[in-house]
């Protein structure tokens, strides 16, 4: 299935679907002035990565493949653990650290909501290592016709 970030006009695709045949790390799908919706794809053994957004709410839905989700205050406080698989979603409060881990021996399908927008409209990154290498260079942004917060927090990694 094709994919076209057209946003911030009005669209409409089978998300599941979409998910579920998406094989890269990250495809931007849709963004909004206020929110954005990347499809992901987790390798076996892999995971998105210990992170934090300060400003940034995440709703992340499971359609293929099983997993941990873990969330906490602080890095090195990571209270919160669960076990994910198809149909389960995931609510990450702005602050909160989080990762999410595939445990099984097939790719982490699941789709993410960002709000506000958290990357460049449309970019399709094929590995975790392509992502990184964007935001390093700028070259992940999200685009200046969306609602940004303020000047707070800068996200981080662990």
């Amino acid at each position: 299935m094709d994919i076209i970030d057209n946003g911030p006009n009005p669209n409409a695709f089978d998300i599941e679907g979409a998910t579920v045949e998406n094989e890269n790390y990250r495809t931007v799908a849709w963004t909004g002035k206020y929110l954005q919706v990347t499809l992901m794809s987790i390798p076996v053994g892999s995971s998105i990565g210990l992170e934090v957004h300060p400003e940034t709410d995440q709703f992340l839905r499971v359609d293929a493949g099983t997993g941990r989700c873990v969330m906490g205050p602080a890095k090195d406080e990571v209270t919160f653990e669960q076990a994910v698989e198809d149909g389960w979603s995931i609510q990450v409060p702005a602050g909160m650290w989080h990762d999410v881990i595939n445990t099984g021996d097939e790719p982490l399908q699941l789709y993410a909501v960002y709000a506000p927008v958290h990357h460049a409209q449309g970019i399709v990154q094929a590995t975790a290592e392509d992502a990184e290498a964007d935001e390093e260079a700028g070259r992940d942004e999200p685009p200046s016709w969306t609602v940004q917060p303020g000047t707070g927090a800068a996200d981080e990694t662990a």
